[in-house]
Formats: C-alpha cells, sequence, structure tokens
C-alpha cells in the first residue's frame, strides 16, 4: 500500500511543479534590456516587461533610481525611468515575485538603424556580395567597448508584436564583423567625437519597400493602392497555384526527363517545379516589417534613426515622395518621443537605379523637418547595387548627427539646389550648403545639362563662378529646365569646400 502511494505522489510530482510554476509567474523584461544595453543618456527611461498579472514589479537602476508598477489583466507592465546622465556601468534589476538582473548598463547614445540590404550589410564577410573596402583592418582595430549593437531578429507579424529576440553584443575584432557595417562607422565616429558609449538596434532586411516597414492604418488611410495591390496579389496566386497543381503532374514528368538527360551528361539537374510563392508569406508585404520589428522596440529611448532604404520603390520613386515622409512621421507619432532626427542615405548610383528616386529623396528632405540626406554619388558602384564604400556613408551620418542631433555648427552636407536665374543662353544656379565655397573636384565640372523643351536635354558647360554654377550650351539659346546628375550611374564632380558632394537635381520649369 505504502508503495503504491509512494508511485503515486512521484507521478504527480511534476504535475503539482509545474502548477506552482504557473502560479509563481516570472517577471520578463522586453530582450531589449539585456546585458550590456545601452540606455539613452538625459531623457526619461521607458522600460516594460512581462509579470503575473497583477503582480508588483520594481524596477532599479545601479543605485540611482527605483520605479514600481503593478502588471496589467494581461500581464503587461511598465515604468519610465527618470532621465539620467551618460555613464555606467551600472546593474539594471527587475523584481517581483523572482529577481532578475542585468548587468554592464551603459547610459549614452541610442540609434535605430534600418532599411533594407545596404543597412543590413555586415562589416565582414557577406555571402553571394564582394567584400567592403578597408574591411579586414577596420574590423582588426574595432576596439570600442563603448559601442553597442542590438540586432533585431527578422520577424515578419501580421499583428503587431510586443516582444524581439536578440543580444546586445560589445564591438571588438571578433563582434564587429557581424555589425551593420553602415551603423558601425557612424558609431565609431560618434563615439571618438562624444566620448560616451553608442548603441546601435539594427532592424533591417534586404531587399524590402518602405511598404514593408510602414503602419497598416496609415497605409489605408493615405495609400490605400498598396493594400490594393496585396489583395489582388493573393488573387493571383490562388489562380496560379491552382493552374500549377493541374500541371504539376506532367511539369514533373519533363522535369525528371531533363534531369535524367543531365545526369547523364554530367550536368547539375535543373531546377524541380516549385509552388508560386505566397504573397502572404512574404516579407515584403504590407506593414509585416513594422508590426514585427518596429512595433517590439518602442517606446525604447532613443535619439533618431539612420536609414539606408529605396533601392526596392525605385519604380514608384513619384509615390515615394510621399511616401517616405509619411513613414517618418508616423515612427514619430508613435515613438512618442517627438521630432527626434531621421537621417537617412541618398540612394547610390547604379545601373538599375533611376534618378527619379534620388529626387524623391532629396524631395522627403526638402519637405520634412529635422532630417538629413546623405549623398553617395562617389560611393557607387555602376555594377553592384551594394557598394563597397561604406565608410564615407557612416562618416557623412555621424556629421549629420552631430549637427541635428547634438547641436555643433558643421557641415554636414554638400551643396543643395535652391534657385535659377536665366539671363540670354546662360543659366546661373544658387546653392544651399556651401561648405566654404564651391568646388569643381578633380577636373572642370561634369553632369550638367540644359534643355530647350523640357524633353531634350544636351550636355552643358558648366563652371564655378563666385558661390554659383553657370550654365550654357552652344545649341540652346533660350533653356527651359536644367538637371545634374540626371542619370542611373551620374558621372559629377560638384563639391564644397568641405568635401561633402552635391545632390542630383533638376530645376523644373525656368
Amino acid at each position: 500500500m505504502i508503495s503504491r502511494l509512494r508511485c503515486l505522489r512521484y507521478a504527480l510530482l511534476p504535475a503539482l511543479i509545474a502548477t506552482a510554476a504557473a502560479l509563481r509567474a516570472d517577471v520578463i523584461p522586453n530582450a531589449l534590456f539585456a546585458d550590456h544595453a545601452v540606455l539613452q543618456r538625459d531623457k526619461p527611461i521607458p522600460v516594460w516587461g512581462q509579470a503575473e498579472p497583477g503582480e508588483k514589479v520594481t524596477v532599479r537602476l545601479g543605485g540611482l533610481i527605483a520605479e514600481s508598477t503593478t502588471a496589467d489583466a494581461k500581464g503587461n507592465w511598465s515604468v519610465r525611468l527618470p532621465a539620467q546622465p551618460a555613464g555606467g556601468p551600472y546593474s539594471l534589476v527587475f523584481e517581483g515575485k523572482n529577481r532578475v538582473e542585468r548587468t554592464d548598463i551603459w547610459l549614452g547614445e541610442v540609434w535605430v538603424c534600418s532599411g533594407q540590404s545596404n543597412m543590413d550589410r555586415k562589416l565582414g564577410l557577406n555571402k553571394n556580395q564582394k567584400p567592403l573596402e578597408n574591411w579586414e583592418q577596420e574590423a582588426a582595430s574595432a576596439n570600442y567597448p563603448q559601442i553597442r549593437h542590438f540586432y533585431v531578429a527578422r520577424t515578419p507579424s501580421d499583428t503587431p508584436r510586443t516582444a524581439t529576440t536578440g543580444k546586445w553584443d560589445v564591438c571588438s575584432p571578433q563582434t564587429s564583423v557581424n555589425f551593420t557595417a553602415v551603423g558601425y562607422y557612424f558609431a565609431r565616429d560618434l563615439q571618438r567625437k562624444l566620448n560616451v558609449a553608442v548603441g546601435l538596434i539594427n532592424s533591417s532586411w534586404g531587399g524590402t519597400p518602405a511598404e514593408a516597414w510602414m503602419r497598416r492604418d496609415v497605409l489605408d488611410a493615405d495609400f490605400p493602392e498598396t493594400l490594393a495591390a496585396q489583395e489582388k496579389a493573393i488573387v493571383d496566386y490562388e489562380a496560379a497555384l491552382a493552374k500549377f497543381k493541374a500541371d504539376e503532374p506532367a511539369l514533373l514528368k519533363t522535369w525528371e526527363e531533363k534531369a535524367a538527360v543531365a545526369k547523364a551528361a554530367g550536368k547539375p539537374a535543373p531546377a524541380r517545379p516549385s509552388a508560386p510563392g505566397d504573397p502572404r508569406l512574404s516579407a515584403n508585404r504590407p506593414s509585416s516589417l513594422y508590426q514585427g520589428m518596429i512595433v517590439p522596440l518602442q517606446p525604447y529611448a532613443l535619439r533618431g534613426v539612420i536609414w539606408y532604404q529605396g533601392e526596392s520603390n525605385a519604380k514608384r520613386a513619384e509615390a515615394y515622395r510621399t511616401l517616405f515622409p509619411a513613414l517618418i512621421r508616423d515612427w514619430r507619432a508613435q515613438w512618442g518621443q517627438g521630432e527626434f532626427p531621421f537621417l537617412f542615405v541618398q540612394i547610390a548610383p547604379f545601373n538599375g537605379q533611376p534618378p527619379e528616386i534620388r529626387d524623391a529623396q532629396l524631395h522627403a528632405w526638402r519637405t520634412t523637418p529635422n532630417t538629413a540626406m546623405v549623398v553617395t554619388t562617389d560611393a557607387g558602384d555602376a555594377n553592384d547595387i551594394h557598394p563597397a564604400r561604406k565608410e564615407p556613408v557612416g562618416v557623412r551620418l555621424a556629421l549629420a548627427a552631430r549637427a541635428l542631433a547634438y547641436g555643433e555648427k558643421l557641415d554636414y552636407s554638400g551643396p543643395v539646389y535652391r534657385s535659377a536665374t536665366v539671363v540670354g543662353s546662360k543659366v546661373t544656379l544658387a546653392f544651399d550648403h556651401l561648405g566654404g565655397g564651391l568646388v569643381a573636384k578633380d577636373g572642370p565640372l561634369r553632369g550638367f545639362t540644359l534643355s530647350a523643351d523640357g524633353k531634350t536635354f544636351v550636355p552643358a558647360q558648366a563652371e564655378v563662378v563666385g558661390d554659383t554654377v553657370v550654365l550654357h550650351a552652344e545649341t540652346i539659346s533660350k533653356p527651359v529646365e536644367a538637371r545634374y546628375g540626371w542619370a542611373n550611374v551620374p558621372d559629377v564632380n560638384l563639391f564644397n569646400a568641405a568635401g561633402l558632394p552635391a545632390s542630383p537635381f533638376r530645376t523644373g520649369p525656368l
């Protein structure tokens, strides 16, 4: 009898343990609040996570501050720690029915890095891509323990997520190879200048359009054509899938015959017939990356955003003129931290990237407050959409941050077209961001064109005259429009004395 009772007790033990664990839910901080994290200095610090509904949770930052709250009916909790100056290392302690401690926490500068492949591109070797310029030497010297990098897991979602996964890596020669290259160079220069910790939250994914990074309500209200296109893609997919299933036996038979012939000839087999991709599972579907990879970061305290994206929107450049500013406005609104600096990169020269997308980005800069645009006309690759020169991009983003976010009086942009004056056959162009004066780098000015009808453009002779550029063309007596760098791969050389290149532009009717 005793033996039977003992067996019964042992059989029930796992269930009793599980019940006890369920009654004592652990406090779980959001993954962003992990060892080595950087918290934004000089701003209130939102901290959040999960616990048992109704559980009291206390958050302590070192011996500096502590705040308590109670988890809501769904087990969610959040506190707002008061702003603190730069410093560290501290511990971050979470106490409820359990205790969680995170260590090596620093207060410094936090920047979100987002966009597509040119932001996602690692400093180290990338599969199927040529090495970045000077990456080995840079990685070998990347001993910057005050720079930390959090890589947000790739998680598309059809509903807003509250949590992400990832960890903070401390910058070293071993870890830096996995940092976003653009973000690394950006952080390197900021950390050297500011002498505080710099945290990068890298939420990026190659080949993705801006619509995937936008809130669905914004798309529904202002860009319904995006959602209509997705619905059409689903209908087309279902029709294509039905056809594939009907044709599959014949397709497989033909494939098997071709595979046998290839094998006999010692050649690779052709690709096996496969069903069409479901647009409902694509990372590019509207709002999927915003909901899965941006919402979980909100409202983490930050200084600003650096953004490198637009290649996947190049065929819809006209829409991007309003789409991109809408993304910036909504990210700011949803973060609830004001009009923080939003610094972005103008698409680099490449055979497949038309000038209209660069013009759309220039328009976004001109019409959206507290933004800056980094020009890359001298850092592209006509034959590779992923140019190997990432250092100038990060360095120029850091210049823009120093000006917009930290109030330094410095030149952070190349010349930007302001206005044009026509006198006879000559056009005089005026610019902002002179940066000490206009410069024709490496020879006479190149890349300017003129038109007499707004349709046909011819190369123009151009020269720097004071703070202006004067254009004329022998075949045009009455110019009606001027352009600069208006090509997929522009051959241009207008800079300012600060060493920064001018953005391509078009004047419109003169």
